[in-house]
Protein backbone atom coordinates (compact mmCIF):
# COMPACT_ATOMS: atom_id res chain seq x y z
CA UNK A 1 0.00 0.00 0.00
CA UNK A 2 1.36 3.34 -1.20
CA UNK A 3 2.59 5.63 2.22
CA UNK A 4 0.40 8.67 3.07
CA UNK A 5 2.09 11.49 1.28
CA UNK A 6 3.31 14.44 3.69
CA UNK A 7 2.21 17.99 2.47
CA UNK A 8 3.08 21.29 3.81
CA UNK A 9 1.57 24.79 2.74
CA UNK A 10 3.45 27.70 2.88
CA UNK A 11 1.43 30.58 2.10
CA UNK A 12 3.52 33.79 0.67
CA UNK A 13 2.06 37.42 1.05
CA UNK A 14 1.34 39.31 -0.69
CA UNK A 15 -1.38 37.34 -2.66
CA UNK A 16 -1.94 34.60 0.16
CA UNK A 17 -0.09 31.86 -2.39
CA UNK A 18 0.08 28.37 -1.40
CA UNK A 19 3.06 26.48 -1.95
CA UNK A 20 3.07 22.66 -1.40
CA UNK A 21 5.88 20.86 -0.57
CA UNK A 22 5.32 17.04 -0.88
CA UNK A 23 7.32 13.94 -0.04
CA UNK A 24 7.24 10.62 1.11
CA UNK A 25 7.61 9.33 5.04
CA UNK A 26 11.28 8.49 5.61
CA UNK A 27 12.11 9.87 1.93
CA UNK A 28 14.68 12.77 1.54
CA UNK A 29 13.58 13.95 -1.62
CA UNK A 30 10.37 16.21 -2.44
CA UNK A 31 8.24 18.16 -4.61
CA UNK A 32 7.59 21.66 -4.53
CA UNK A 33 4.17 23.11 -6.31
CA UNK A 34 4.12 26.73 -7.55
CA UNK A 35 7.18 28.21 -5.63
CA UNK A 36 5.83 31.58 -4.67
CA UNK A 37 7.34 35.06 -3.19
CA UNK A 38 8.72 34.41 -0.34
CA UNK A 39 11.39 31.37 -1.64
CA UNK A 40 13.64 31.90 1.79
CA UNK A 41 10.48 30.54 3.63
CA UNK A 42 10.88 27.12 1.47
CA UNK A 43 14.57 26.76 1.38
CA UNK A 44 13.96 27.31 5.65
CA UNK A 45 11.37 24.48 5.73
CA UNK A 46 13.94 22.15 3.22
CA UNK A 47 16.49 22.91 5.10
CA UNK A 48 14.90 22.30 8.72
CA UNK A 49 12.82 18.97 7.04
CA UNK A 50 15.79 17.61 5.57
CA UNK A 51 14.39 17.00 2.13
CA UNK A 52 16.27 18.11 -1.61
CA UNK A 53 13.39 18.72 -4.37
CA UNK A 54 13.93 16.47 -7.09
CA UNK A 55 11.26 18.35 -8.97
CA UNK A 56 9.20 21.75 -9.10
CA UNK A 57 6.23 22.04 -10.61
CA UNK A 58 4.23 24.89 -11.56
CA UNK A 59 0.32 24.28 -12.06
CA UNK A 60 0.26 27.75 -14.19
CA UNK A 61 2.60 30.46 -15.46
CA UNK A 62 1.11 33.80 -12.90
CA UNK A 63 3.51 35.95 -11.40
CA UNK A 64 2.22 34.68 -7.99
CA UNK A 65 3.24 31.03 -8.54
CA UNK A 66 6.45 31.00 -10.45
CA UNK A 67 8.16 34.00 -8.31
CA UNK A 68 10.39 31.26 -6.41
CA UNK A 69 11.06 29.83 -9.46
CA UNK A 70 14.55 31.14 -10.02
CA UNK A 71 16.10 30.65 -5.96
CA UNK A 72 14.57 27.15 -6.64
CA UNK A 73 16.49 26.49 -9.47
CA UNK A 74 19.48 28.49 -8.06
CA UNK A 75 19.46 26.14 -5.19
CA UNK A 76 18.37 22.91 -6.67
CA UNK A 77 19.41 22.81 -10.09
CA UNK A 78 19.11 18.93 -10.44
CA UNK A 79 15.68 20.00 -10.17
CA UNK A 80 13.76 19.71 -12.94
CA UNK A 81 11.01 22.85 -13.81
CA UNK A 82 7.59 21.59 -14.83
CA UNK A 83 4.77 23.78 -16.62
CA UNK A 84 1.81 22.89 -19.01
CA UNK A 85 2.90 23.79 -22.33
CA UNK A 86 0.68 26.42 -23.02
CA UNK A 87 1.41 28.47 -20.02
CA UNK A 88 5.71 28.73 -21.15
CA UNK A 89 5.32 32.28 -22.55
CA UNK A 90 4.22 33.58 -19.12
CA UNK A 91 7.55 32.10 -17.80
CA UNK A 92 10.04 34.93 -19.43
CA UNK A 93 7.47 37.60 -20.01
CA UNK A 94 6.22 40.07 -17.07
CA UNK A 95 3.49 41.28 -19.06
CA UNK A 96 1.69 37.84 -19.69
CA UNK A 97 2.48 36.69 -16.23
CA UNK A 98 0.55 39.85 -14.15
CA UNK A 99 3.81 40.80 -12.47
CA UNK A 100 4.18 44.03 -14.88
CA UNK A 101 0.63 45.15 -13.41
CA UNK A 102 1.73 44.98 -10.09
CA UNK A 103 4.52 47.14 -10.81
CA UNK A 104 7.69 44.36 -10.42
CA UNK A 105 9.14 41.99 -13.32
CA UNK A 106 9.23 38.72 -12.32
CA UNK A 107 11.11 36.48 -15.19
CA UNK A 108 11.43 33.04 -14.10
CA UNK A 109 13.93 30.60 -15.52
CA UNK A 110 13.03 28.35 -18.57
CA UNK A 111 10.76 25.28 -18.26
CA UNK A 112 13.32 22.33 -18.23
CA UNK A 113 10.25 20.39 -19.40
CA UNK A 114 6.08 21.25 -20.56
CA UNK A 115 3.39 18.63 -19.87
CA UNK A 116 -0.09 18.29 -21.56
CA UNK A 117 -3.26 16.09 -20.86
CA UNK A 118 -2.37 12.51 -20.20
CA UNK A 119 1.59 13.07 -18.84
CA UNK A 120 2.93 11.45 -15.79
CA UNK A 121 5.39 13.16 -13.64
CA UNK A 122 7.31 10.92 -11.53
CA UNK A 123 9.54 12.34 -8.74
CA UNK A 124 10.42 11.58 -5.50
CA UNK A 125 9.02 8.37 -5.24
CA UNK A 126 5.66 10.05 -6.47
CA UNK A 127 3.29 9.70 -9.35
CA UNK A 128 1.32 12.93 -11.10
CA UNK A 129 -1.08 12.70 -14.04
CA UNK A 130 -1.48 15.67 -15.57
CA UNK A 131 -4.96 17.19 -16.74
CA UNK A 132 -5.22 19.97 -18.81
CA UNK A 133 -7.88 22.88 -17.17
CA UNK A 134 -7.21 25.80 -19.08
CA UNK A 135 -9.22 29.15 -18.60
CA UNK A 136 -7.59 30.79 -15.63
CA UNK A 137 -4.67 30.69 -17.84
CA UNK A 138 -3.97 29.44 -21.23
CA UNK A 139 -1.90 26.70 -19.83
CA UNK A 140 -3.02 25.55 -16.41
CA UNK A 141 -2.59 22.14 -15.64
CA UNK A 142 -3.46 20.06 -12.66
CA UNK A 143 -1.19 17.20 -11.02
CA UNK A 144 -3.21 14.36 -9.49
CA UNK A 145 -1.78 11.90 -6.90
CA UNK A 146 -3.92 8.84 -7.29
CA UNK A 147 -3.28 8.09 -3.35
CA UNK A 148 -4.65 6.76 -1.25
CA UNK A 149 -6.42 9.26 -0.92
CA UNK A 150 -6.82 11.18 -3.91
CA UNK A 151 -5.36 14.27 -4.17
CA UNK A 152 -5.19 17.25 -6.65
CA UNK A 153 -2.70 20.30 -6.69
CA UNK A 154 -4.91 22.42 -8.28
CA UNK A 155 -3.81 26.12 -8.77
CA UNK A 156 -6.09 28.71 -9.47
CA UNK A 157 -8.79 25.87 -10.75
CA UNK A 158 -10.87 25.36 -8.11
CA UNK A 159 -11.64 26.65 -4.71
CA UNK A 160 -13.55 26.26 -1.65
CA UNK A 161 -16.42 27.62 -3.04
CA UNK A 162 -15.28 29.38 -5.79
CA UNK A 163 -13.31 29.11 -8.53
CA UNK A 164 -10.18 31.14 -10.69
CA UNK A 165 -10.27 34.56 -12.10
CA UNK A 166 -11.34 34.56 -15.65
CA UNK A 167 -10.74 38.01 -16.33
CA UNK A 168 -6.85 37.84 -17.15
CA UNK A 169 -5.50 37.63 -20.34
CA UNK A 170 -6.08 34.40 -22.12
CA UNK A 171 -9.17 33.68 -19.19
CA UNK A 172 -12.23 31.91 -20.55
CA UNK A 173 -14.78 31.01 -17.95
CA UNK A 174 -16.66 28.53 -20.59
CA UNK A 175 -13.14 26.20 -20.55
CA UNK A 176 -12.78 26.54 -16.68
CA UNK A 177 -15.96 25.40 -16.05
CA UNK A 178 -16.28 22.71 -18.50
CA UNK A 179 -12.53 21.54 -17.47
CA UNK A 180 -14.06 21.18 -13.56
CA UNK A 181 -16.84 19.26 -14.33
CA UNK A 182 -15.49 17.25 -17.08
CA UNK A 183 -12.17 16.57 -15.40
CA UNK A 184 -12.20 17.26 -11.64
CA UNK A 185 -15.86 16.24 -10.71
CA UNK A 186 -15.41 12.62 -12.22
CA UNK A 187 -12.49 11.87 -9.52
CA UNK A 188 -13.67 10.22 -6.12
CA UNK A 189 -15.72 12.53 -4.24
CA UNK A 190 -13.10 12.48 -1.03
CA UNK A 191 -10.75 14.04 -3.42
CA UNK A 192 -8.70 16.53 -1.22
CA UNK A 193 -8.13 19.84 -3.34
CA UNK A 194 -5.23 21.70 -2.28
CA UNK A 195 -5.92 24.98 -4.31
CA UNK A 196 -3.42 27.65 -5.08
CA UNK A 197 -5.19 30.05 -2.22
CA UNK A 198 -6.99 29.17 0.74
CA UNK A 199 -8.17 26.32 2.52
CA UNK A 200 -8.24 23.29 1.25
CA UNK A 201 -12.16 21.41 -0.01
CA UNK A 202 -12.56 17.79 -1.41
CA UNK A 203 -14.29 17.32 -4.65
CA UNK A 204 -17.52 16.15 -2.83
CA UNK A 205 -18.01 19.77 -1.07
CA UNK A 206 -17.47 21.20 -4.55
CA UNK A 207 -19.68 19.27 -6.70
CA UNK A 208 -22.75 19.88 -4.29
CA UNK A 209 -21.86 23.49 -2.87
CA UNK A 210 -19.91 25.70 -5.48
CA UNK A 211 -22.12 28.27 -6.73
CA UNK A 212 -19.93 28.44 -9.82
CA UNK A 213 -19.59 24.65 -10.64
CA UNK A 214 -22.39 22.81 -8.87
CA UNK A 215 -22.81 19.42 -10.59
Amino acid sequence: MTPPIQIRTLTSVPFEENTYVVWLPGRGDAVVVDPGLEPDMILDFLRDEGLTPSAILNTHGHADHIAGNEVMKQSFPAAPLVIGANDVPLLRNAELNLSAAFGFEIISPPADRTVTEGDIVEAAGLRFEVYDVPGHSPGHVVFVFRGPPCVVFGGDVLFRDGVGRTDYPGGDARLLYDGIRGKLYTLPLDTVVYPGHGPVTTIGHEMGNNPFVVK
